[in-house]
């Protein structure tokens, strides 16, 4: 059960996220484009019923997330997020009614495979759910610096795939932080309370990127199309993710000849991406 449960929490999640990409970018299109950072943009998506019904998606996988993060290493949670984009194409599918071709299908079995392998090869390990405060602060400033340059080489760019790609990064690196802030906040919440969870500076952090992170996310899929935010955001999430939980939870990865299978599992996950981003710009 070690391994089991922050699987299927993982997955459920990563469902959830799905279903609400669907359902906020169907919403994201209705409202006027923007040139740059708008915070009004929220308040037109909150007037959408069906972005209602994305947040509170996002808010089941949220708490589906925190339960994986809680029993796992983030080495092995967040880069599951990667069948997100299967999952959305798929959901979008059935809700615009159309059927998926054989190709698509045949990325669909990519991407879950190479995820299998990429895993299985490197057998994320360790579970540790704190970390001193020094390396907080080294992940908290590289995180925001690069958040900062993405975004702002996004938004001076026009509407078009470098803009969609330079905020669906952004967003990625926001995700990859607001997961690694959540899992600490959860092993305070499991060991203090909520007394102890209210008060810890780690609550209001992820709660902070998060907000980050959804505002990024809606520009991103106003910015341009789905093949160059989607890759960016789903295999950045997946490699910033490792990252931090190798730098502040001492997770392990196996190396040596085991990094065979994982550039190989790897490389089939990027194929399979990119093969259901190029599907997706065509998805209603």
């Amino acid at each position: 059960m070690g391994v089991v449960l922050p699987v299927l929490f993982a997955l459920f999640a990563a469902f959830s996220n799905a279903l609400a990409t669907v359902l906020q970018r169907r919403a994201a299109l209705t409202v006027p484009q923007s040139d740059g950072f708008r915070f009004g943009l929220i308040l037109d998506l909150l007037r959408r019923p069906m972005w209602i019904g994305g947040i509170l998606a996002v808010i089941a996988a949220g708490a589906g997330q925190a339960v994986a993060l809680a029993t796992g290493p983030m080495a092995l949670v967040q880069p599951l997020f990667v069948c997100e984009l299967p999952l959305a194409l798929l959901i979008a599918s059935l809700v615009a009614r159309q059927r998926l071709p054989g190709a698509l299908w045949l990325a669909v079995a990519g991407v879950v495979a190479g995820l299998g392998v990429t895993l299985a090869a490197a057998s994320p390990s360790g579970n540790r759910t704190d970390a001193p405060l020094d390396r907080w602060v080294m992940a908290l400033v590289a995180c925001a610096v690069a958040v900062g340059v993405l975004a702002v080489a996004g938004l001076r760019r026009p509407p078009g795939r470098a803009r969609a790609g330079c905020l669906g990064a952004a967003t990625a690196v926001c995700y990859a932080l607001t997961a690694a802030l959540m899992k600490s906040a959860v092993h305070v919440l499991d060991d203090g309370g909520v007394a102890a969870f209210l008060t810890t500076w780690e609550t209001y952090a992820f709660g902070a990127s998060g907000i980050c992170a959804l505002l990024l996310l809606e520009h991103a899929m106003q910015g341009g199309p789905l093949v160059a935010s989607q890759p960016a955001l789903t295999l950045g999430d997946a490699s910033v993710s490792v990252a931090l939980g190798v730098v502040l939870f001492e997770e392990h990865l196996r190396t040596q000849w085991w990094l065979l299978p994982q550039l190989l599992g790897v490389a089939l996950v990027c194929a399979g991406v990119l093969a259901l981003a190029r599907a997706g710009d065509g998805a209603p």
